[in-house]
């Protein structure tokens, strides 16, 4: 029983003292990985992928990526300064590339490099879907997001481990255990908190596009092509890493004028026009 308390506390102490601030919400999350690990491990990866793909360069298309992304990484550093966050993007490299592929995928990684695929415009459909896409990525990064997920992950098995340890004499029980920890954790724990991620980088993103010049009533609108592009094959919303369709566009829809409002303390009183 001593050896269960001690791997409790130890499991406390590791979430208490490993935490960051979400610059955005105030509040405290945890960080088992800190940027000076995680940015260089993410810019490596990075290159990675783009030596194992093909990027496309001197295009409209590419120009495009570029453009918006600059606008909304200003619109980043706008917002963080003005909200007393002056230094947050100092360890930032912003790069932007767009790739060849026929996958329906962008990301922003941490510390702020960023892919699009090919496969994606389509369904942004013009510069306005474009910032959209690239505000919610972008937000992932900045709310550190990444760092949070392999954080929980680190618990996860943290926790397996006390669990088998505190059961390790009831040979029953410790059955029981690891036949249902995997699941109920993930569908209880992780999956839930990915979807609070998802909802929350809508959020981000739609300041973010709005305060870069993007009219944010357009974010709902790409998500109604998200849709349909789906075919509507997805699993229940309660066994997805991301909220349904539907409960995102209505998301969405909400939120569009709260981002307007924060886009005009910024001086954003009208919108670049739908292209």
């Amino acid at each position: 029983m001593k050896l269960n308390k001690i791997i409790l506390s130890l499991v406390v102490a590791a979430v208490m003292f490993s935490c960051a601030t979400n610059p955005f919400t105030g509040k405290k999350t945890m960080a088992f990985v800190g940027n000076d690990q995680l940015f260089p491990s993410a810019f490596a990866q990075y290159n990675q992928v783009l030596s194992e793909n093909k990027v496309v360069t001197g295009t409209s298309d590419a120009e495009m990526i570029t453009r918006v992304g600059q606008r909304i990484a200003v619109a980043a550093e706008r917002w963080l300064t003005a909200n007393g966050h002056q230094s947050y993007l100092e360890d930032y490299k912003w790069e932007y590339k767009l790739i060849e592929s026929e996958q329906v995928n962008a990301w922003c990684m941490p510390g702020g490099k960023i892919a699009f695929y090919t496969g994606i415009l389509p369904i942004a459909a013009n510069e306005t879907g474009v910032a959209a896409i690239m505000g919610h990525e972008v937000a992932h990064a900045l709310a550190n997001h990444g760092q949070q997920r392999m954080s929980a992950a680190y618990l996860q098995q943290g926790l397996a481990v006390a669990g088998n340890v505190a059961l390790s004499n009831d040979q029953q029980a410790l059955g029981i255990f690891n036949q249902s920890y995997g699941v109920v954790s993930n569908v209880a724990g992780m999956l839930p908190f990915s979807r609070a991620h998802e909802t929350e980088a809508d959020k981000i993103g739609l300041y973010l596009m709005s305060i870069a010049g993007y009219n944010p009533d357009e974010a709902s609108v790409l998500w109604e092509r998200m849709k349909a592009n789906s075919g509507g094959e997805a699993p229940p919303e309660f066994l997805s890493t991301h909220p349904s369709n539907d409960s995102r566009i209505q998301n969405l829809k909400a939120l569009a004028p709260k981002a307007k409002a924060e886009a005009k303390k910024f001086g954003i009183t009208s919108f670049r026009p739908i292209n």
